[in-house]
């Protein structure tokens, strides 16, 4: 492991230090993001990583402290992205796949008029340009799936496996992760 940067570190109630879970981990080349609580696109900036680095994204479980910032971590790194970007690959227990769905998915999603509109839009369409955009704007890819325990998502010299965590059942599954790299290893839960 290389850097892990804390930008919330769990807790529902608003507070300027703790509010909400989300970790990025730098391992080998990649950036991962574990959780995705309150403000955490606005943390990633001021820690000086943009969301468009983030190809990976893990879910513990669905507790609004833990994924109320999604949508914006979503939009914001569709919006930023010049099309030479990685797909973004998102992995959580259910509802991981639907709520994706919900907020970008082309026939149920929230935001979808956004999208819609950043990919048509001549304002748009130039601002894409401007960021170094070429070709055709594409509506964002994103690969999200629902994972459970013993679950194993590989990248570039790292593992990360999944284990059932008792937390908030049976209402929600929660999930704890171990990432692996070549002599070092993390854990969140």
């Amino acid at each position: 492991m290389s850097r892990l940067i804390i930008l919330g570190c769990g807790s529902p109630a608003p507070n300027l230090i703790r509010w909400g879970s989300a970790f990025l981990l730098k391992v080998v080349n990649d950036w991962l993001l574990f959780d995705c609580g309150p403000a955490t696109t606005y943390k990633m900036y001021r820690a000086g990583v943009k969301v468009t680095e983030i190809d990976h994204l893990f879910f513990t479980h669905h507790h609004s402290d833990h994924d109320s910032d999604y949508p914006c971590f979503l939009l914001t790194r569709f919006d930023m992205h010049t099309g030479k970007e990685n797909p973004l690959h998102v992995y959580g227990p259910p509802p991981t796949e639907r709520l994706t769905d919900q907020l970008i998915g082309q026939e149920h999603g929230a935001f979808w008029h956004d999208i819609v509109a950043r990919t048509h839009h001549p304002m748009s369409l130039e601002a894409y340009a401007g960021r170094g955009g070429t070709g055709e704007r594409k509506t964002p890819i994103v690969h999200a799936r629902d994972i459970t325990s013993g679950d194993v998502i590989s990248g570039d010299g790292w593992e990360v496996r999944s284990a059932e965590m008792e937390h908030a059942q049976p209402y929600l599954d929660s999930l704890g992760y171990r990432v692996d790299t070549e002599g070092s290893s993390v854990a969140f839960s």
